[in-house]
């Protein structure tokens, strides 16, 4: 292949793997995500994550924060989340507490806290942009979703709702 004919091509690739992709119609059931999806603006990985509050499953197009650089970053100077997407901040280690701040988020969030048993434990709704205070779980949990602010109370997601990843 000529340079040119590469470059091109690669040009390509990359214009269709950055385009922006809208909420829950592209999302595709975990078996048939063989492809993964990365996230636009931050690079990370898209991953379903459903959770079951009161009979309903709402889905959110989820960016994985899987390292300990994507899950200091987290959202920090964002200023766009849809309403079906999220970020998820798995823990590796054994169970333990969380806790998370608003530093450089200018964004509102509502931090929603899962335990052992998947499901939520505690939600900070409507977070603090900027804040440095410390919002925390209560109890150990296993991972946190933030999803943009208000949108736990909109969808009726409260304590006790199961999640997924």
């Amino acid at each position: 292949m000529r340079l040119r004919e590469f470059l091109l091509a690669t040009l390509a690739g990359g214009l269709l793997a950055c385009s922006p992709q809208s909420g829950a119609e592209t999302l595709a059931p975990p078996d048939q995500a063989a492809v993964a999806a990365t996230h636009p603006v931050s690079g990370l990985q898209i991953i379903p994550v459903t959770v079951t509050a009161n009979g309903t499953v709402h889905r959110f197009r989820t960016e994985l924060a899987d390292t300990p650089e994507a899950q200091a970053r987290g959202l920090m100077f964002r200023t766009e989340l849809g309403p079906d997407e999220a970020m998820i901040f798995p823990r590796t280690e054994r169970p333990s507490p969380a806790s998370f701040w608003m530093k450089n988020t200018p964004l509102p969030l509502d931090i929603i806290f899962i335990g052992p048993d998947g499901r939520i434990t505690n939600i900070a709704a409507q977070t603090v942009p900027y804040s440095l205070d410390s919002v925390r779980s209560q109890g150990n949990v296993i991972g946190v979703l933030e999803i943009a602010g208000g949108r736990a109370a909109e969808l009726g997601i409260e304590r006790g709702a199961k999640v997924e990843w």
